[in-house]
């Protein structure tokens, strides 16, 4: 960087400054506190005994010779926590006549998934706890497993539980949809498959307890320690107030920490019954078993349109799969994706109707997206279908149908207040930074020639719901908490600034956004500026870190605090300066008189001045610090274009990603570095699912992807580098930010298996079930071959 750049920068606001994370230095060099990290004096180790089966009684459970094994402290059974251990909260119930089963953290007479703990053993390290557990006789009678959520409602159907295997219905219909479809020129119909995935955090789950006093402690790798210690209140019966978590840094969580888990629960139970901490940490093949799975739908979708190709209507009806259990937020995922259907399309009518499924396997829940990337993948999957039944081009189609950017604000089918958007522009620099028409043209030329590796361009237009936050929204759609946030601003003394916020970081780079926001905001340096959170006792207000709602919600409490911040220096700057207060401006971090600026002062000036208290207005209280909820009247609606293109090798399947262009438009920026890495994270997630993902059971309901050779999660090795760039329509909120953290995730699914099919389309090709595999892939060319070109 030169002289002149860094004067540059340095003269700049905090916005769209490109800073280094603070935060990397500790959490590159591992000089950090991850929860498995953390010793205490007597700690204890525990392990868990898992059902070898997907559904069976409990028929006895012996564990006296585990307690004999050399350094055990203790085993227990699920039957010695009958009558403590309550049930695993569902936060969502979506129905007034949902059906929600008792969910105990370990399983007394019934399992109902491979991987559901059915005892513990608790010894002095975690090898003697482990190798335990093989002293453990536990009998079963085997039952029917419930495996596929088609067949899992028919009458002949094995129950999952006494009251059946349907949770819930939610139907959601707005206009005539039966007006929309009837006479309709074109009506298409596809069934897609969203397959059942397992997140895989950098960082496995872990959890460490300690009870003194009956004031009980807990660091768990959570995305969610304020919800957590409420949950654990109600669930255990003990006091909110004796109740504290800390999330430590957190290696990444995608949702899959989003939850209140088992091991939590049976962590402070079994602190509480011993008097000792306790710590549990999971292997990776434990986690891929456990720790909740994500999508895992079926999903028919029909849509009808004009012979222009303009949308008429969109039916969807969804079958999404529970597992065996709803966990914190189970059957609201696939309602999320409800409202985004329609994308970024205008149409006249809209239905959606979910079924949720019980089976016997691991429970489904929040998944980078959460219903999100379901409903992109449908919606631009079929906008490619109905382009095709037309003969126009991808791109055209969508045109045709989606909100110009001066309709803005836009009120959609599906109800939704989208406040600010510019597909075109997002497209157009997409198409530019692609090499569109040419591509498209050597794609042309290939097929003339035959050419046995074909090209294929892949488009996803789509924009997202984020920002989870409304809570009057929520508490419409029966969620079982608010979506505010609270942040604190603390003024030190000495001039420098600590933040306390409620948004739990496991990975998104808070610490350094929230400094720049805070520097901003209050003209202190971006180094005086610490961010503290994770900590309910630290910061004992808020809703946590999901759904893309950090900086939406969390940045925008932040904003509200500095600003009462200000109202409360001004006031006494006013005093100081023996100034009317209203004279007084703010600008850079100075508090001055009007016309005069020469005199006035610092913020810094003004803390210490506050901390002495020997000159205040009278009845001002001697702090600065300030606390601001926020609880926004929309989401947020991000959106973008991604365009990929792939060759396929028909003759062995073999996909290749070429090129991929992501355009993003997230509204403001605060650091475009952070943006970088969330969107090229998220592009990996989302073609890891096209591409490489999918958890797998067999016939008896047995997970056969528990380790990272059968579950396969791409390496930069296997990724291609993306081009990315951004359009930019503010929101409407005061830093005019939308959120990136799933972006890419929603985007890169679509866009590359329609890359696929349209390279495979001269084959008849016109769908294949994700993962592409080469194996997939190869099946259907040799399918549709046998078939004369229709698959």
């Amino acid at each position: 960087m030169t002289a002149e750049t860094e004067a540059r920068e340095a003269q700049a606001g905090e916005f769209g400054k490109a800073r280094l994370r603070k935060e990397d230095e500790r959490l590159i060099t591992g000089q950090t506190n991850w929860t498995d990290n953390i010793t205490l004096p007597g700690m204890l180790h525990i392990a868990f005994l898992r059902s070898p089966y997907a559904h069976a009684r409990i028929t006895s459970v012996d564990v006296s010779a585990a307690r004999s094994e050399p350094g055990v402290i203790a085993a227990y059974s699920g039957a010695d926590f009958a009558d403590e251990q309550g049930s695993l909260p569902c936060a969502w119930p979506v129905t007034p006549d949902i059906v929600i089963p008792a969910h105990p953290p370990m399983a007394v007479d019934e399992v109902r998934y491979v991987g559901e703990a059915v005892a513990c053993v608790v010894a002095r390290d975690r090898y003697a706890a482990a190798d335990a557990l093989a002293a453990i006789e536990i009998d079963y009678e085997q039952l029917p497993p419930v495996l596929d959520m088609r067949t899992a409602l028919d009458e002949a159907s094995p129950k999952v539980h006494e009251a059946g295997n349907k949770s819930f219905v939610w139907p959601f219909v707005q206009g005539d949809i039966e007006a929309a479809f009837r006479d309709a020129p074109i009506v298409l119909e596809r069934t897609f498959r969203q397959q059942r995935l397992i997140p895989a955090a950098m960082e496995p789950r872990a959890v460490v307890c300690s009870c003194v006093g009956g004031e009980f402690t807990l660091w768990s790798a959570t995305q969610i320690p304020h919800v957590l210690r409420v949950m654990l209140a109600l669930v255990t019966g003990i006091p909110e107030q004796n109740i504290r978590v800390i999330a430590p840094d957190v290696g990444g969580g995608f949702g899959s920490k989003l939850q209140v888990t088992a091991e939590e629960v049976l962590a402070v139970l079994i602190a509480r019954k011993l008097g000792r901490p306790v710590k549990w940490t999971e292997s990776r093949s434990e986690g891929n078993m456990t720790v909740h799975h994500g999508r895992d739908q079926w999903q028919r979708i029909r849509i009808a349109a004009d012979s222009d190709g303009r949308l008429r209507g969109l039916s969807v009806d969804l079958l999404a799969d529970m597992g065996a259990y709803l966990m914190l937020v189970t059957p609201g995922v696939p309602l999320l994706g409800a409202f985004m259907y329609p994308a970024i399309y205008k149409m006249d009518a809209y239905s959606f109707r979910c079924t949720g499924v019980f089976t016997t396997k691991m429970p489904t829940d929040a998944y980078r997206g959460a219903g999100r990337p379901e409903a992109t993948y449908a919606i631009e999957r079929i906008m490619d279908e109905l382009a095709a039944e037309l003969g126009v081009d991808p791109l055209e189609i969508r045109e045709r149908n989606w909100i110009k950017h001066e309709e803005f604000p836009y009120t959609t089918i599906a109800t939704l207040q989208y406040d600010s958007g510019n597909y075109e522009a997002a497209t157009a620099r997409a198409k530019e930074l692609f090499g569109y028409d040419a591509l498209r043209q050597e794609q042309t030329e290939r097929n003339l020639d035959d050419d046995p590796v074909r090209l294929g361009i892949g488009v996803s237009t789509f924009t997202e719901m984020c920002g989870l936050a409304p809570s009057r929204v929520l508490g419409s759609l029966a969620y079982g908490a608010g979506g505010w946030e609270q942040a604190s601003i603390r003024m030190l003394p000495t001039g420098k600034v600590e933040v306390v916020t409620g948004s739990s970081a496991h990975g998104q780079g808070h610490e350094t956004a929230w400094s720049q926001i805070v520097a901003e905001q209050l003209g202190v340096p971006f180094e005086d500026v610490r961010v503290l959170h994770g900590d309910t006792q630290v910061s004992p207000k808020g809703m946590d870190t999901y759904g893309s709602r950090s900086l939406t919600v969390g940045g925008m409490a932040l904003v509200g605090a500095c600003d009462k911040v200000i109202a409360k220096a001004k006031r006494i700057t006013a005093h100081m300066l023996e100034a009317a207060e209203p004279d007084i401006e703010f600008t850079a971090g100075r508090f001055q008189v009007r016309g005069d600026p020469e005199k006035g002062h610092t913020i810094q000036e003004v803390a210490l001045a506050t901390f002495l208290a020997h000159n205040l207005p009278d009845g001002m209280e001697p702090s600065l610090d300030s606390d601001a909820t926020y609880d926004p009247d929309n989401f947020s609606f991000p959106h973008g274009t991604h365009l990929c293109a792939v060759e396929v090798d028909t003759e062995t399947g073999m996909v290749t990603i070429r090129s991929y262009v992501a355009v993003d438009d997230i509204g403001k920026v605060i650091n475009p570095l952070i943006v970088e890495g969330q969107v090229h994270g998220g592009l990996a997630q989302g073609i890891a699912q096209a591409l490489y993902e999918e958890a797998v059971y067999d016939d008896d309901g047995n997970l056969i992807t528990t380790t990272l050779a059968d579950y396969l999660v791409p390496s930069a090795a296997d990724l291609p580098s993306y081009v990315t760039d951004r359009t930019e329509s503010p929101a409407a909120n005061r830093l005019g930010v939308k959120g990136v953290g799933e972006a890419g995730t929603i985007a890169s699914t679509p866009a590359v298996v329609n890359a696929i099919v349209d390279a495979l389309r001269p084959f008849g090709i016109r769908d294949i079930t994700m993962p592409c595999t080469p194996e997939r892939v190869w099946r259907a060319i040799q399918n549709a071959q046998g078939n004369g070109g229709a698959a």
